[in-house]
């Protein structure tokens, strides 16, 4: 079965930095490639960023492009998002998917 858990979520103050990590199971991890995705109070699912299996390819989209980094520990199973330089706009439930499946997300606020 495959299961993606997501932590690192939490209240932090604009400008601030936080990093998510997913832990993943239930498939070959290093197989897949893996995508963020976040969706705020009332707004659709809006991708954020996108990895390749092995990592070395990357994609975000234009709202966190040099603000946020994706990487991944294929000896891990475990995906991160690491978010600086964080906005109000921001704030969102965060959820990694991959392998047809997505996490039960995880809550980021940013508010002072």
């Amino acid at each position: 079965e495959v299961q993606l858990v997501e932590s690192g979520g939490g209240l932090v103050q604009p400008g601030g930095p936080l990093r998510l990590s997913c832990a993943a199971s239930g498939f070959i991890f290093s197989s897949y490639l893996m995508d963020w995705v976040r969706q705020a109070p009332g707004k659709d699912l809006e991708w954020v960023s996108r990895i390749s299996s092995g990592g070395g390819s990357t994609t975000y989209a234009d709202s966190v492009k040099g603000r946020f980094t994706i990487s991944r520990d294929n000896a891990k199973n475990t995906l991160y998002l690491q978010m600086n330089s964080l906005k109000p706009e921001d704030t969102a439930v965060y959820y990694c998917q991959g392998a047809t499946s997505r996490g039960q997300g995880t809550q980021v606020t940013v508010s002072s």
